[in-house]
């Protein structure tokens, strides 16, 4: 489909409101905002103040009566406290929450902004029927994992290795049904709505992607081969140029004077599964007694870093400077969270993955194929089992060579202006 237009265009972002997938959508918009178009990102009232540092992104307020101010915050650190299948399972709730507020409220908003062509989070699966509902064009952005479903490719929430034979492509279907039993109810919500709507049944859950463009923040050869990959565009990190500031959380001012010329290990378990001290604690154990130096950052603006006690000297801060610290590393301690991995894989840097819930084992179990990095599986998760992955990722230079590998493959990939290209070519 095509709008036959020759000026500006305006797009609409429909997403979650965790930073994982903000920070990319914002890149995107600055990209479009930049080329002359509009963007509107349709969003909670946590989300305001969130994007607030993108100069002329627009914000359309939903959902204030469902989730009001405060309650994104709330939920992070419920989920920060929970791993493997409770933390996905309440991710699933929580979807299911979005999926009826969006219903309710989404269609309308976008209908009064004039809303050109929609840009839709993966994860945010009623988008694509309110793009059909409103006869508008719509693209499906990837910020996290992928989460099609091949006979090849093991669930994205399990740490399964790639192996195409009947018996893994089995198991992998039984991985799939799982899900979709625990996705029942999200599943169920949109067939309500699509019958309300007057849509046509989706023939499966695949057919609710955009039939015209999808696209995710990968190099093609961090994921696993997929049959289905023509429909996938592999375009790398959706990053912001180097003049501007991702999303984070002003006024708070990371030591650098206290930055010594050891190697820098630098953990972080995102703002999202950072709840959880005794993983802040192995990691601090693993590294007390190693030749470096360790950062820690706890991954919310509210925490007093002087409160926790871990082993070693560590430095413990709120929040950091994600990119510049990464970019100094030795080695980056990460929960798996897509934006530490594909950023630390394009600075050239090796991990240690410690996947804890919902897309993080698919992502670890992919950086270990690569040999970029090692994954420690969170419940099986100890100081000394994680200072034999550090000992062994720090001592063999080929971890960085293969890290060095994907950096060179991701400068490639064409990352937030490919995005663009590709956007703009559907309008």
């Amino acid at each position: 489909m095509s709008l036959n237009r020759v000026n500006m265009t305006h797009f609409g972002i429909l997403c979650p409101g965790a930073i994982g997938h903000l920070n990319p959508m914002c890149n995107i918009a600055r990209e479009l905002l930049e080329r002359g178009h509009r963007v509107t990102l349709f969003g909670v009232p946590d989300t305001q103040a969130k994007v607030a540092a993108v100069a002329g992104l627009e914000f359309a307020q939903i959902g204030a009566a469902a989730f009001p101010l405060g309650t994104i915050d709330r939920k992070y650190k419920e989920l920060g406290l929970m791993s493997n299948l409770d933390g996905l399972k309440y991710t699933i709730e929580w979807l299911e929450q979005q999926t009826k507020m969006l219903c309710a409220e989404a269609p309308r908003a976008i209908e009064a902004r004039g809303i050109d062509v929609l840009l839709v989070d993966q994860v945010t699966r009623i988008g694509g029927s309110i793009a059909e509902l409103l006869a508008l064009p719509f693209v499906t952005i990837c910020n996290a994992l992928p989460i099609n479903q091949e006979p090849s490719v093991p669930p994205f929430f399990t740490t399964w290795t790639y192996q195409d034979i009947l018996w893994a492509r089995v198991r992998n279907q039984l991985g799939n049904n799982l899900f979709n039993y625990l996705t029942k109810s999200v599943w169920q919500a949109i067939v309500v709505q699509r019958q309300a709507w007057q849509l046509p049944p989706l023939t499966d859950r695949e057919a609710g992607y955009s039939q015209l463009l999808q696209i995710c923040q990968l190099p093609p050869e961090f994921d696993f081969p997929r049959q289905a990959s023509a429909r996938m565009n592999y375009l790398g990190p959706f990053q912001a140029p180097a003049s501007s500031e991702p999303i984070s959380f002003p006024g708070l001012d990371f030591p650098f004077e206290q930055l010594t010329d050891k190697p820098l290990i630098y953990a972080s378990l995102g703002t999202l599964q950072n709840q959880q001290l005794q993983i802040f604690e192995a990691i601090a154990t693993a590294c007390a007694d190693l030749d470096a130096q360790l950062v820690i950052s706890l991954g919310d603006p509210d925490r007093d870093p002087t409160e926790i006690q871990l082993a070693g000297n560590p430095i413990v801060v709120a929040y950091a400077p994600h990119a510049a610290l990464i970019a100094r590393s030795s080695l980056v301690i990460t929960h798996a969270g897509m934006n530490t991995v594909i950023g630390s894989l394009s600075a050239g840097v090796p991990l240690v993955a410690i996947p804890i819930t919902n897309e993080q084992p698919g992502i670890a179990t992919r950086l270990a194929r690569t040999g970029a990095g090692e994954m420690v599986p969170v419940k099986s998760l100890t100081a000394e089992r994680l200072r034999q992955s550090i000992d062994r990722v720090l001592g063999d230079a080929s971890y960085r060579t293969q890290a060095q590998r994907m950096q060179a493959i991701v400068q490639q990939s064409g990352g937030v202006k490919r995005a663009a290209d590709l956007i703009l070519a559907i309008c």
